[in-house]
């Protein structure tokens, strides 16, 4: 068997190109997933507050139960049968956001729970209302106890983002694949696309474990 990455060297262009989209695209969906996770943990906290325990929990089984694939292609294919028109990246991004916001949403509630109950009746006895407890003291405990599972989800998010490509944008897949329809060199071309989402999840690994480190030295301040 003969190996050919000629067509890669000579697509490179149109591949960092793609990389440039998946890394957009990625960021853009992991902000929306962390603010989503944290607004979702913190109200499934409370299962005296019904209402809101009970949307956060629907939601939380709804995206968890449900395909990623799914769920991105109803927002762009399901939602024009409606007269709702958005474009192909922004579906990428809340898609990806909201599924992933599922998933922090139980590391962010895991973490605070892990946090001793003591603590918070110690903040409110110093004159503390909850949500200045929550802020200074039981947050900031728990975001360095979030670091690796959220580090599993980032990573996830950002090969799970090769499935936009299916919404016609033109990530890192996307331009791979435009290279494979004019070469026919498949193997080729995925391999090297394989090798670049190993760099940005091995830049990400690194970034989140110096991360760690500081604030499991430092704390949050």
């Amino acid at each position: 068997m003969n190996f050919d990455f000629s067509p890669v060297w000579e697509g490179w262009r149109a591949l960092a190109h793609g990389t440039g989209i998946t890394v957009g695209i990625t960021a853009c969906a992991l902000l929306v997933g962390c603010l989503v996770g944290l607004a979702v943990g913190i109200g499934r906290l409370n299962p005296r507050r019904r209402w809101l325990y009970a949307l956060c929990t629907a939601y939380v089984a709804a995206f968890r139960g449900t395909p990623l694939l799914v769920q991105l292609f109803i927002w762009f294919f399901g939602l024009p049968q409606f007269g709702i028109m958005l474009p192909a990246f922004f579906c990428g991004v809340i898609g990806l956001g909201l599924y992933s916001g599922a998933y922090v949403s139980e590391i962010v509630r895991g973490a605070i729970q892990s946090i001793a109950r003591g603590q918070t009746m110690a903040a409110e006895s110093l004159g503390m209302t909850p949500a200045q407890a929550m802020r200074h003291i039981i947050l900031p405990q728990a975001v360095v106890r979030m670091i690796p599972p959220l580090g599993n989800e980032f990573i996830a998010l950002i090969k799970n983002s090769a499935l936009v490509s299916l919404l016609t944008i033109h990530d890192l897949m996307h331009e791979g694949q435009k290279i494979i329809s004019v070469s026919y060199r498949s193997f080729e071309v995925y391999l090297a696309i394989a090798v670049v989402y190993f760099c940005l999840t091995g830049v990400v690994t690194l970034l989140l474990r110096h991360a760690e480190q500081r604030l499991g030295a430092g704390g949050l301040r």
